[in-house]
């Protein structure tokens, strides 16, 4: 699995901000338990969660799909409906990528 990040796919890097009203520690352990999900998602190769050292409200989630597919069938996962349906965290920012291209 961990091999994947060196193959071409959809990679998500997405920064969310825990919510100022919820629990820090509620939130990390929902991060966890939703970071679990995913990575057991069919054509998720992973998903990491990073915590901001000097921001701990501040979370960013590295992810890669094989494929735009495996990515739109995240949002239909229970896991994911859960962890968006708690309303623990706010989405600052998201980017699409791709591991950068050889020269030919």
């Amino acid at each position: 699995m961990l091999k994947d990040i060196f193959q071409q796919g959809l990679f998500i890097t997405a920064e969310l901000v825990i919510k100022p009203d919820v629990d820090l520690d509620n939130a990390i352990s929902a991060i966890h338990d939703f970071c679990e999900g995913m990575n057991n998602e069919p054509g998720c190769s992973f998903a990491l969660a990073l915590q901001d050292s000097k921001e701990p409200r501040k979370v960013i989630f590295w992810e890669r799909y094989e494929d735009r597919a495996a990515f739109e069938k995240h949002f239909q996962a229970h896991h994911t409906q859960r962890f968006i349906d708690a309303g623990l965290t706010d989405l600052v920012q998201a980017f699409e990528s791709q591991l950068l291209a050889k020269e030919q």
